[in-house]
Parts: structure tokens; C-alpha cells; sequence
């Protein structure tokens, strides 16, 4: 194979020059009718508008609202711990975060007791549920709330 021998991946396509002669197809009002809104320059309505009706999103009622007090808590089960930590590591939130176990530490870190842990770790979050901190104490590790 030549660099003159190249071609494109897909054939090129011609653009459509619209307005140039009647016997092109496109001529006299170039593909956009007669007269009226969408024949003018810059015609047309934007995307939602109904003619003058009350528009769908004005008339379906609203729901809902954002509690401006929520509080952003990643949550860790004790599995995720068990998974990706060695015995007799210290876990923290950077660490967490480092190992990629979280996306973001938010407004804190809760640990949660789903899964089994046999490792001896000693955890540093800022919330604890209560089998999370029995089933880390149990395997010889120790709790500590930021």
C-alpha cells in the first residue's frame, strides 16, 4: 500500500447546496416550503413551545424538594474492610479514598456491618454502626470516631 492509494474509512458526502437553480430539486424555496415561521431567517420556535398552549412542563404538577440539611455520607461495609485492607492496618478516610474503596469523603465516612471481617484493623471513621463496631472488635480490631 502507497499513500496515493489511501481512502477514507467512509466515503466522503457532498454537502447540499440548497437555493441554486430549479434544476437542482432544491431551488425557489430550498427545502423549507412556503412562506410563514420556518421559512424565515432564523425562523422557527424553540424546543417545548406548543403554539401558545400551556406548555407540558407547566402543567403536570411539581414534587418534591431538596432538604438543604442532607448530609453527604459515604458509607463502607465491613466486607469492603476485609477485601482490601492486610492485618494490622490503620484505616482512615484518605486511605479509603486512596484505595479507591470510596469515590469521595463528602460531609464523612459511616462504616456498616454487612459482610464478615477476620482481620485485626483499627478503623478511624466518622460514624459506626452498631454491628460494625461489634464485628471489628471482634476480630480483634479497634474502633475510633473521628
Amino acid at each position: 500500500m502507497k499513500l496515493h492509494e489511501l481512502k477514507p474509512a467512509q466515503p466522503k458526502k457532498k454537502r447540499k447546496r440548497v437555493g441554486r437553480g430549479i434544476g437542482s430539486g432544491w431551488g425557489k424555496t430550498a427545502g423549507r416550503g412556503q412562506k410563514g415561521q420556518k421559512a424565515r431567517s432564523g425562523g422557527g420556535v424553540r424546543p417545548g413551545f406548543e403554539g401558545g398552549q400551556m406548555p407540558l412542563q407547566r402543567r403536570i404538577p411539581k414534587r418534591g424538594f431538596t432538604n438543604i440539611f442532607k448530609k453527604d455520607i459515604s458509607i463502607v461495609n465491613v466486607k469492603a474492610l476485609e477485601e482490601s485492607f492486610e492485618n494490622g492496618d490503620v484505616v482512615t478516610p484518605e486511605i479509603l479514598l486512596e484505595k479507591k474503596v470510596i469515590k469521595k469523603i463528602g460531609d464523612g465516612v459511616k462504616i456498616l456491618g454487612n459482610g464478615e471481617i477476620s482481620k485485626k484493623l483499627t478503623v478511624k471513621a466518622h460514624a459506626f454502626s452498631k454491628s460494625a463496631v461489634d464485628k471489628i472488635q471482634a476480630a480483634g480490631g479497634k474502633v475510633e470516631v473521628i
